[in-house]
């Protein structure tokens, strides 16, 4: 897939400078929307004004906008005429519209809303009410919702006149009187059942929904869980006002995968290769800041050993070993608890047995990795002292490592604090102060300095 879309950006780019703009229309045209995307972001604005006027197809274009970066997507709607733009979005299903036109300036965002017909702009403006990330905001206003005394023969008309366009067409939801969510019937149901049979007779009424106001990230994993294609959304009455689709979860896993990483690598929650350079700067600041902070105090405790150092100066050389097993262990307990706290695969009342079996694998391969470096350094100083102590350093540094970097994500998921952010500096930093002092402490101790 790398070479083809490799030969296709090569392609456009070469038809482009040529102005072969026939060749390009027909490249254009049988390239999906996705790759376009990436094409884009490798042309100037000139050229990626002349591409975008060679697509033939709204929807496409407006595929094609969703795929674009925050900066690229402004730039170009800005060199958009703005009917175009209300063109572009009114063809697109109502929750992308929305996310689309949540991206923009407010006073361009009115503009634009007040360009769109009066019954598509209204369902935007509905759904630009509820929190973005929130099942409400996600959700699509488009679905196929019948009474339940329609026959299956009527609902199977009704999907062919009145549902054609519908974006997930696999549920048909089964409503009362008053919009109220009773009931759900497959697609494969619907076909197979006698045309005269009501849906009450044959609809499944255990249906499963999200309220408006459920995250989003728990909408996902509750999608993800039974395996749907598509979730009711209901208001505070049981009214149904929405479904959540499975491309969306997909954007949303993927969203909050993205967030989580970045988090723990302590570079903030957005992307910033689009960013200027001071505001990049910016968002970095605060947590290289706790890493200074933290290597300043190993700075403090090491100058607290001098004395040590100066009597066995060798024992510096097995610093980097100790304080780098130390952090590898530490991110890596974090990094699993993060991530089972994400996809709900660990609990907060598994707390004890988590760290237990954490802190069981740093007494495991403390053990090994210790007894490692101890051969080591008694075959490089032939001094059984130095081989003990260095030996109980890796071991003492990976054990404790393995329990902080379970405890302080498991912590913060305790008091509501994204358990992300104890991944980054906070775990790292901790673990080489913890390292560097047990290391010098014990060695210390056993060589009577």
């Amino acid at each position: 897939m790398q070479t083809d879309r490799k030969i296709l950006i090569e392609s456009i780019k070469r038809l482009l400078r040529r102005g072969a703009l026939t060749n390009l229309r027909k490249i254009v045209n049988k390239t999906h929307a996705a790759d376009l995307a990436v094409v884009f972001r490798m042309l100037t604005l000139g050229e990626q004004r002349k591409l975008f006027d060679l697509i033939e197809r709204v929807e496409t274009k407006g595929v094609l906008l969703e795929d674009l970066d925050e900066e690229t997507l402004m730039t170009l709607i800005q060199s958009m005429d703005l009917q175009e733009v209300v063109e572009i979005l009114e063809s697109m299903p109502k929750d992308d519209a929305v996310d689309l036109i949540g991206r923009l300036p407010d006073d361009l965002a009115d503009e634009i809303l007040s360009g769109m017909k009066k019954s598509g702009s209204e369902d935007v403006e509905d759904l630009l009410g509820y929190d973005d990330e929130t099942a409400g905001g996600i959700m699509t206003p488009d679905f196929i919702a019948l009474r339940e005394d329609t026959t299956a023969g009527e609902a199977i008309e009704s999907l062919q006149k009145e549902y054609h366009d519908v974006e997930m067409p696999f549920y048909l939801y089964v409503v009362d009187e008053y919009g109220k969510l009773v009931g759900v019937s497959s697609l494969r149901q619907l076909v197979v059942t006698p045309p005269e049979l009501p849906l009450r007779e044959f609809m499944a009424t255990d249906v499963i929904s999200v309220r408006t106001q459920m995250d989003q990230e728990e909408v996902a994993k509750l999608v993800a869980r039974y395996d749907f294609l598509a979730v009711p959304v209901v208001d505070e009455t049981n009214r149904l006002v929405g479904i959540v689709t499975v491309d969306d979860v997909i954007d949303i896993f993927r969203e909050e995968a993205t967030e989580d990483i970045l988090k723990m690598a302590g570079a903030g929650e957005e992307f910033i290769e689009t960013k200027s350079l001071l505001k990049s700067s910016r968002i970095r600041f605060p947590w290289l800041a706790a890493s200074c902070i933290g290597g300043i105090l190993a700075f403090m405790i090491i100058g607290h050993f001098e004395g040590t150092l100066e009597k066995m100066a060798f024992l510096a050389a097995f610093i980097p070993v100790i304080m780098g097993m130390g952090g590898n262990i530490g991110t890596q307990s974090s990094t699993i608890v993060v991530r089972g706290l994400a996809t709900g695969r660990i609990n907060l009342r598994d707390f004890r047995s988590v760290l237990f079996k954490e802190f069981a694998t740093g007494v495991i391969l403390g053990l090994v990795y210790g007894s490692l470096v101890a051969l080591v350094a008694q075959f490089q100083y032939s001094t059984a002292a130095v081989a003990v102590s260095v030996g109980a350093a890796v071991f003492s540094s990976m054990t404790v490592a393995a329990l902080v970097g379970s405890l302080v994500p498991m912590t913060f998921a305790r008091f509501n604090i994204d358990p992300a952010v104890a991944t980054g500096p906070f775990v790292t930093t901790a673990i080489d102060i913890i390292s560097v002092f047990f290391y010098f402490q014990i060695a210390t101790v056993l060589l009577g300095l």
